[in-house]
């Protein structure tokens, strides 16, 4: 108790936090937003999930003919939105094709059956180098999956706009990357900490970047896909805007707190002129039963640790 009030005087903005968060989510009654849109109960064959991407930044980005809309999210971070979504579900005419280690990291508790789970981010497809995965080598992958699973519907979730910033020459989202350590504390922890000094444009304008980075990759994936494609995102990102309903500034993508900035996202429909059919299969085993010790250093890597 004594820790956690120290905690609370040194860093009032995280306490505050907190508090939003357990209004939100009810006291921890809600593990998601049930608000939220339920993204297996809409009409796609391909549903292309970019990760932490605000629905003002990719409509200000996006120029692809189609469909904007803007939809809820189920949650305010991944693991949110892979609980209201994925947990427990059958969904063995799907095959998820990822950059982000989340849902091998926290499968034994939401427990999905998926046709298969492609880990990108394992050995093959992680760039140490920025310490994330690159979207060229997600479209390589899902090139690959397309002739081996030609009737299953995919999600392909992109790491990006994500940090770490790829082309961005900054170092301030890098120390805690494997190999350069130099702290533990993610970027969004550090601002709100205010061991960082970083002005919100310019934090902006790198992270719209790695939208930018990413856009040409998905476009790209678009045009060699069949069937009906959605674009859209897990969540969002606050760049000190507000949060509710006690009135603090905010950075990153928090758990629980549902504010516009995070679970307002973009949901893109792209034109299409025949349906992939689809078919159920029997779970492959070996997602689930592999041993990634890297996980624990990629999800550091990508900032998912305080």
């Amino acid at each position: 108790m004594g820790s956690t009030l120290v905690s609370a005087v040194q860093h009032p903005r995280l306490a505050v936090q907190k508090l939003n968060n357990l209004y939100h989510r009810r006291l921890n009654r809600r593990r998601y937003n049930e608000n939220g849109v339920d993204v297996f109960e809409q009409d796609w064959d391909n549903l292309i999930v970019l990760d932490a991407c605000r629905y003002d930044t990719f409509s200000e980005n996006w120029s692809l003919t189609g469909d904007l809309s803007r939809k809820t999210s189920r949650g305010s971070s991944t693991i949110e939105f892979l609980r209201g979504n994925f947990a427990g579900r059958s969904l063995l005419d799907t095959v998820y094709i990822t950059a982000n280690p989340q849902l091998y990291h926290n499968f034994n508790s939401l427990s999905p059956e998926l046709f298969d789970i492609v880990n990108v981010w394992r050995e093959d497809g992680w760039d140490s180098e920025t310490g994330t995965v690159l979207p060229e080598t997600m479209n390589g992958r899902v090139d690959e999956l397309q002739a081996q699973y030609p009737n299953k519907r995919y999600v392909i979730h992109y790491i990006q706009p994500h940090y770490p910033f790829i082309d961005s020459n900054t170092d301030f989202d890098k120390g805690h990357l494997s190999g350069k350590r130099t702290d533990e504390v993610n970027l969004w922890t550090k601002l709100m900490k205010n061991e960082l000094s970083v002005p919100r444009n310019e934090l902006y304008a790198h992270y719209e970047s790695n939208l930018k980075r990413c856009i040409p990759h998905v476009e790209e994936i678009i045009d060699e896909l069949d069937g009906k494609t959605v674009v859209t995102s897990d969540h969002g990102n606050l760049f000190n805007e507000s949060m509710s309903p006690i009135p603090v500034r905010g950075w990153g993508h928090p758990l629980g707190i549902y504010v516009d900035e995070l679970v307002k996202i973009p949901w893109f429909e792209c034109p299409f002129e025949n349906r992939r059919s689809i078919e159920k299969g029997s779970r492959k085993e070996r997602y689930q039963l592999e041993d990634v010790g890297s996980v624990e250093e990629r999800l550091r890597d990508l900032g998912y640790t305080a």
